[in-house]
């Protein structure tokens, strides 16, 4: 009787552990997926599923930066307007570089959110985190406000290095006419700036001689690189 009672406790405790878990970033985006999915009409979730399939068929995330590149230079502007090089944050540590597509896309927010979340570590581990958008200036630092951002957030206008990385991918007229009714890219990206045009949502793990050391790539702008996944690749740098 006492080693049943036992048993039974052992198991509710590992329920208890399985349950206190928190959810990993796949999984939340997951769930605001659902729920806008709910909201969504059948012709519109088409419309998203034949985006993610058209920018898979274009094979961009086999021709992209990925690991054993050398990751490519550049200068940009932060969202407080000094310039960052990542040649000279190399000099002092890792870097991990990621991509969002801008602070109108819910998944990007939660992804950043996620990331501000495990900073901590990325600076333990003597790295720094980066993310880059298309955005100008002042809606990336809308974005970092919103958000509570500590790390750097940089401008690429025009897409510029996530074209050098190989990251660039258009979107479909039918996706481009449902992302415009809702919001105006233009006045997100600059009047310069074209309204198919996007970015993978891209992360890569750079070592201090400018390799890439670890790549996150997937044509799905809803699945995004896991934070312990990013953890470990710094935690296997030399």
């Amino acid at each position: 009787m006492k080693n049943t009672s036992f048993l039974h406790v052992a198991v509710l405790f590992s329920a208890f552990q399985v349950a206190a878990e928190p959810a990993s970033l796949q999984e939340t985006i997951d769930a605001k997926k659902a729920e806008n999915s709910a909201k969504s009409s059948p012709e519109k979730r088409a419309d998203y599923a034949a985006g993610i399939e058209a920018v898979a068929k274009s094979r961009i995330v086999e021709t992209a930066s990925t690991v054993g590149d050398v990751a490519p230079d550049f200068t940009l502007t932060d969202s407080k307007g000094s310039a960052v090089t990542l040649s000279d944050e190399l000099k002092k540590g890792p870097v991990v570089l990621t991509w969002y597509r801008g602070g109108w896309c819910p998944y990007c927010n939660i992804q950043l959110a996620a990331y501000q979340q495990i900073l901590p570590r990325i600076e333990e581990l003597g790295a720094q985190l980066i993310a880059l958008s298309p955005e100008l200036p002042d809606k990336s630092l809308s974005t970092v406000e919103k958000n509570q951002l500590r790390f750097t957030v940089l401008s690429d206008l025009n897409l510029e290095v996530a074209e050098a990385y190989g990251l660039v991918f258009e979107l479909t007229p039918e996706v481009e006419k449902h992302y415009a009714g809702f919001f105006s890219m233009k006045e997100y990206n600059g009047e310069e700036a074209s309204t198919r045009e996007l970015p993978l949502a891209a992360t890569y793990v750079i070592d201090p001689n400018g390799k890439i050391v670890w790549s996150f790539l997937d044509a799905d702008y809803t699945k995004r690189a896991e934070p312990r996944d990013i953890i470990k690749a710094l935690d296997g740098i030399k």
